[in-house]
């Protein structure tokens, strides 16, 4: 195409609703994460640095080495999601301590899959967000596993294999207190970190966090352990990991879908930066000996102890 730009090329994909636009001297092309566009080379800029017909500075690669650009057109492959077509015969839990990412790791699931994930309570804001599982009974069979915080032998018995997401308490505890007192993407207020209502959150769930695990290591059937640390800097692996549990198997392109979305709408952007350290040292203490039995539980099985970034043990 003559008078061929960088802006030309990338507002013609975006009219055609590609996500990437890619640059080869003065031929345009558009594509999704999955297209195989031959690679600019930045050793050797020499092959790359055929101008831009219309723009007298601006390189436009050439026929060998495309210069590739996002465009505004979001990568929506994965978006789609329904109901299994016939009921599952197995119940398989996405069992976590409140605050371990449970909603996120749905999310993902979702977008992998294409199919709505369950849950064992009914919460409203997440069936009006988009999880319309949230709204079947959790034994309907119909969803592709089900949320669960729950930790006793017989809810746990109830099912036949279980994902278990385990986070650092640390955060997973400031997590759920953000939750409990800001709701899903909120935060709590300063007034609550520095009342009394902290004290008694930690007092309270910090052994929670320890039996949970332990609970579902002793009880669960087909437990697959996932870190919420390994899943964040490894996401294909884990959710690899995760979806074969689940017995499906997922073309590459909608895992590639997946990196572009994976953040959804019930990801915090992180927590918010305290002034202070929200953990006394006797906290702390209490917590890195639930953190020292979580970790010999999980090693006693020959599995992966926890995350160095726990901190000591």
């Amino acid at each position: 195409m003559p008078n061929m730009s960088v802006d030309r090329c990338v507002d013609l994909c975006t009219e055609k609703e590609y996500p990437l636009a890619a640059l080869a001297g003065t031929a345009c092309h558009c594509g999704f994460p999955t297209t195989r566009f031959p690679l600019h080379d930045r050793e050797d800029e020499q092959l790359c640095a055929q101008k831009c017909s219309a723009e007298e500075f601006e390189s436009c690669g050439n026929p060998s080495y495309f210069i590739v650009y996002q465009t505004q057109v979001q990568d929506n492959r994965c978006m789609d999601r329904r109901f299994l077509p016939a009921k599952s015969k197995k119940l398989i839990a996405l069992a976590s301590f409140p605050g371990a990412g449970n909603t996120w790791a749905r999310h993902l699931i979702e977008l992998a899959t294409g199919f709505y994930t369950g849950s064992y309570y009914f919460d409203g804001s997440l069936y009006n967000k988009g999880f319309k599982g949230e709204r079947d009974h959790w034994r309907s069979g119909r969803t592709i596993c089900i949320k669960t915080h729950e930790s006793g032998q017989k809810e746990i018995e109830a099912f036949d294999a279980a994902i278990l997401l385990i986070r650092n308490p640390y955060k997973a505890l400031m997590a759920e207190f953000n939750r409990k007192y800001g709701g899903h993407i909120g935060f709590a207020a300063h007034a609550h970190w520095k009342g009394k209502e902290w004290p008694e959150f930690v007092r309270n769930y910090a052994p929670w966090w320890a039996t949970h695990t332990l609970d579902w290591l002793k009880f669960g059937k087909a437990v697959l352990v996932v870190h919420f640390e390994d899943l964040k800097q490894d996401l294909f692996a884990q959710l690899g990991r995760m979806v074969s549990l689940l017995g499906v198997v997922v073309r590459e392109d909608r895992l590639l879908c997946v990196e572009s979305q994976k953040d959804g709408n019930f990801k915090r952007s992180g927590l918010r930066k305290l002034e202070y350290d929200p953990y006394t040292a006797e906290m702390r203490r209490t917590i890195a000996a639930y953190i020292r039995m979580v970790d010999t539980a999980l090693r006693s099985r020959n599995l992966t102890g926890v995350p160095d970034a726990y901190g000591p043990r």
